[in-house]
């Protein structure tokens, strides 16, 4: 792993710590915090969040709930979404895949990496998604690589992507939960208030390409 990379990210994470803090960020049980993630593929927070309303207002917000539930109930309840029969048989094969293993529990008792196979296993779970279930649900130490980071990153004129940057983020944060779900929830952040704002000219993430 290049050094440059490993100091460019280091800066990364301190001045984004200085500017924002500590954020209290995506809080749940890993059962609503697992639905959430594959909700939010292709759509905005703020969709996933009225979705898990109406699937608690139907008493389907769980994983037996899901299960159990006529298509058409899901289909409703998460069309703000997007692509709502899409998310509605993923959702369910999902909830049976973590049935069929034996529950959230028997997750629980997985070791990090196991766990990650597992749940990238399961159709429609990809890395952004896994890890978002493993660092936000199930509070484990796995950094996660999204749209957000890649671009910040990029900016910052690191080169590694995917697995590479991920490992490369996982590498320079201290190896517990808190400092994972932090970092990220800072990235989200910074990029809502610079990068969806195109307020490249003020970036300080610039200036370490420089």
């Amino acid at each position: 792993m290049a050094s440059l990379s490993v100091r460019k990210a280091k800066g990364i994470i301190d001045d984004l710590e200085r500017r924002y803090g500590e954020i209290a960020w995506w809080p749940g049980c890993p059962e609503e915090v697992m639905i959430g993630a594959v909700l939010t593929q292709q759509t905005r927070w703020e969709n996933v969040e009225k979705a898990l309303e109406h699937l608690r207002d139907r008493d389907i917000c769980s994983l037996e709930g899901l299960v159990a539930a006529p298509d058409a109930d899901i289909e409703e309840a998460i069309r703000c979404t997007g692509f709502f029969r899409m998310k509605t048989q993923r959702l369910k094969a999902f909830a049976s895949s973590v049935q069929q293993a034996g529950g959230i529990d028997a997750l629980e008792e997985m070791e990090t990496g196991m766990l990650r196979g597992f749940l990238l296993g399961i159709k429609g779970v990809g890395p952004e998604t896994a890890d978002s279930m493993l660092c936000y649900g199930f509070l484990r130490p796995s950094f996660v690589i999204d749209a957000y980071t890649h671009r910040i990153c990029a900016c910052a004129g690191i080169d590694e992507r995917g697995e590479e940057l991920k490992s490369l983020f996982e590498s320079v944060l201290p190896p517990e939960n808190y400092a994972h779900r932090q970092c990220h929830a800072w990235f989200v952040e910074y990029a809502k208030e610079m990068c969806a704002r195109r307020r490249c000219e003020e970036c300080r993430i610039r200036n370490l390409n420089e």
